[in-house]
């Protein structure tokens, strides 16, 4: 079987990173071909088969042709004379455009090793802008990279921009924007997906007709910055503080996870007040506690401090004073006489009381 490493492997492997999943594409092979080795087909009409024992994904080489608008608007050919280059043209960026024989040797007909030498996101090709996937791809790309110094070719971005100004971005469907919207808060600088977007004018695929001020833009841009520690739920959420327009467009636009409706409210309704936890009331204290699950365990709490920037010794004195409220047990009010409406009552006084400074 003659076949190729392509995609992630080669890319990943050239800049010194680990991780990537290992697909290949092979050359001279049919469908039937691949089933009579023992290959499982994935898709009923897709050439794409999984190693009956690596679990590896692999591919007949293949070339597309624009049928239609959208993603989704091709037809593909993936007879058996089709060359490795034929295949490789197709891809998005020249940096994912390379391949490797079994030998290990390097097949790069599109310049990608010159581009991850100069750290440089370009596409292969003017079929690049078929796809408007693409471009989400792109910017995620550039939040996954841009820790390594890379940037976006201007031609390419200027690609994107007519891409944006043709309406082919708003065949996506939500969930499909969704997905790599997600992939990019998981990024190590996730507002590079934010600036991409801003700058050919494409925010409107995740927040509809309610787009960003120049003044939103940075602050929601400063506030992704620099948060390593933060899981994507309570990315977004820090980048949205403050932005209720814009958290209710994202809404509507866009089909969240639950977990994210719930930390873009939490942070939305008592991240200020948590940030003046010195400040506040008792009864202020108990509520963010309620509110994070806080008042019999440890909850959310810490995960707040954390999304909204408080500093190691506030995050101290909140901890401490939670662990106070955690002491209080319904049994011992109940000893006390209390049951019923009046038991609640009491645990939430008791509770505030041990808040109040």
């Amino acid at each position: 079987m003659q076949r190729y490493l392509v995609g992630g492997a080669v890319r990943d492997r050239l800049l010194g990173l680990d991780g990537s999943d290992r697909d290949w594409v092979v050359i001279g092979e049919t469908m039937d071909s691949m089933r009579a080795r023992g290959f499982r087909q994935v898709g009923r009409d897709f050439p794409v088969f999984l190693h009956p024992e690596t679990g590896e994904e692999y591919a007949l080489a293949r070339i597309e042709r624009k049928i239609a608008r959208g993603h989704q608007g091709f037809c593909f050919d993936f007879h058996q004379n089709i060359t490795l280059e034929e295949d490789l043209i197709r891809r998005d960026l020249t940096i994912n455009a390379m391949a490797e024989d079994e030998n290990g040797q390097l097949i790069d007909p599109y310049g990608g090793s010159a581009d991850i030498q100069a750290k440089i996101l370009r596409h292969v090709s003017p079929a690049f802008s078929e796809d408007p996937l693409r471009v989400l791809r792109l910017m995620r790309f550039w939040a996954r990279f841009a820790h390594l110094g890379f940037t976006i070719a201007p031609e390419t971005l200027q690609l994107c921009g007519e891409m944006a100004r043709s309406g082919e971005l708003q065949t996506l469907t939500a969930e499909r924007v969704w997905q790599e919207c997600e992939k990019a808060l998981k990024a190590p600088n996730p507002e590079c997906f934010l600036m991409g977007l801003a700058q050919i004018h494409a925010l409107n695929v995740l927040f509809g007709a309610t787009q960003p001020s120049a003044r939103q833009l940075a602050a929601m841009n400063q506030r992704l910055m620099n948060t390593p520690t933060l899981e994507a739920h309570q990315r977004l959420a820090r980048c949205l503080w403050h932005e209720k327009d814009l958290i209710a467009a994202l809404k509507k636009q866009m089909p969240l996870p639950q977990k994210y409706h719930y930390w873009l409210d939490l942070v939305a309704r008592y991240g200020e007040l948590l940030q003046n936890w010195q400040h506040i009331s008792g009864e202020q204290r108990w509520a963010i506690l309620k509110a994070c699950g806080g008042l019999r365990a440890a909850g959310d709490v810490f995960a707040l401090a954390q999304t909204c920037g408080v500093d190691e010794a506030l995050q101290t004195q909140i901890t401490a004073a939670q662990e106070k409220v955690n002491s209080v047990q319904a049994n011992d009010v109940q000893k006390a006489g209390f049951s019923g409406a009046a038991l609640g009552a009491e645990l939430k006084r008791r509770q505030i009381v041990l808040l109040t400074d």
